[in-house]
C-alpha cells in the first residue's frame, strides 16, 4: 500500500499550524513549491520572518538552494537591521534605498582566507557574480571592474561598478580590507561626481557610492557622513556566515530599543 510517511505527515501538520491563523497568506503559499516551504517552516520562528521569505522567494524566483542560502545567512535579520543604517540623504534621493542595500554583506561564497588583498576580494566577486548578485540583490547588473574615468589629464579606476535597475542609477563600490576610515569618503565623493558628470545617462538617477570594508565603527561612520553631501554608504563584508543567534540577539535589542523610544515619546 502507498501513503504518506510519518515524517511527511508531521511536516504537513507543521505547515498547517504555522499558517492556519493567517488566511491572507494563502495566495502566497500556493505559489511556492513544497521543498521551499519545508526550509521556511523548519528554519524560521516568527510569522513575520516566514512571510518575508515567502514574498522574497516568489519575487526573486529563488531556487530551493538559493532560498536555503538566504535563510542560513540571516537575510531577514540583516535587512531589518540595515534599514536604520541607510543614510537619510541616500533615502531622500532614492526612497527605495532601504530595500536595495544592506549594512552587512556575507561573502562566504568567495572562500577567501583571513588574510586577503583588495585585489583578491575584487577578483573573487567578479568570478562569482551569480552568487554576488544573489547576496546583493538581483537588480544589480554588472558594468565593470577597475572602471576607468578620466578627470583632467588623469585616469582613475573605480573598483566595481554596477547599475541598479530598481533605483535606475549607477552603484559604485570601493573595496577596503581594513576598518573604515573617514578619509575614504573624499575619494568616493570624487568618483561619484565624475560618474554623474561624465558617465550617467539622461533619465538615470544620481549615482550611489558604497565603501565596502572589513569592519566599521558605527559612531565614526555617523560622524563621517553627517556633513557629507553625496549619496554614500558604508557597509561591512563578512567572509563567513554570521551565526543566526548573533543576528537574532541584535534584532531583539533593536526591537527593545524601538519600544523604549516609543514609550518616551508618548
Amino acid at each position: 500500500s502507498t501513503g504518506y510517511s510519518s515524517q511527511n505527515l508531521w511536516r504537513m501538520k507543521q505547515f498547517y499550524e504555522a499558517y492556519r491563523k493567517y488566511p491572507k497568506l494563502s495566495t502566497l503559499l500556493r505559489e511556492l513549491g513544497w521543498s521551499s516551504h519545508l526550509h521556511i517552516i523548519s528554519k524560521t520562528k516568527t510569522i513575520e520572518e516566514k512571510e518575508f521569505y515567502l514574498r522574497l522567494a516568489i519575487k526573486e524566483r529563488y531556487s530551493v538552494r538559493e532560498l536555503e542560502r538566504q535563510i542560513d545567512s540571516g537575510l531577514f535579520e540583516r535587512v531589518i537591521l540595515s534599514k536604520k543604517k541607510v543614510p537619510s540623504l541616500v533615502t531622500q534621493i532614492h526612497p527605495k534605498a532601504p530595500e536595495a542595500f544592506k549594512d552587512v554583506y556575507v561573502l562566504d561564497f568567495l572562500n577567501l582566507p583571513e588574510a586577503h588583498s583588495e585585489s583578491d576580494l575584487s577578483k573573487g566577486i567578479v568570478s562569482n557574480l551569480k552568487n554576488f548578485v544573489l547576496e546583493f540583490g538581483k537588480d544589480f547588473a554588472f558594468v565593470g571592474q577597475e572602471f576607468r574615468i578620466q578627470v583632467g589629464k588623469n585616469d582613475y579606476f573605480i573598483d566595481l561598478l554596477f547599475f541598479h535597475r530598481g533605483l535606475r542609477c549607477l552603484v559604485m563600490f570601493e573595496l577596503k580590507i581594513d576598518d573604515f576610515k573617514p578619509e575614504y569618503l573624499g575619494k568616493l565623493n570624487f568618483y561619484l561626481e565624475a560618474l554623474d558628470r561624465d558617465i550617467r545617462k539622461e533619465g538615470e538617477n544620481p549615482s550611489v557610492g558604497i565603501i565596502l570594508c572589513k569592519s566599521k565603527d558605527d559612531e565614526v561612520v555617523e560622524y563621517a557622513l553627517s556633513r557629507n553631501l553625496s549619496p554614500a554608504m558604508i557597509a561591512e563584508y563578512k567572509t563567513k556566515l554570521i551565526p543566526k543567534k548573533v543576528l537574532q540577539k541584535k534584532l531583539h535589542e533593536y526591537y527593545l530599543l524601538g519600544e523604549s523610544i516609543a514609550k518616551k515619546e508618548r
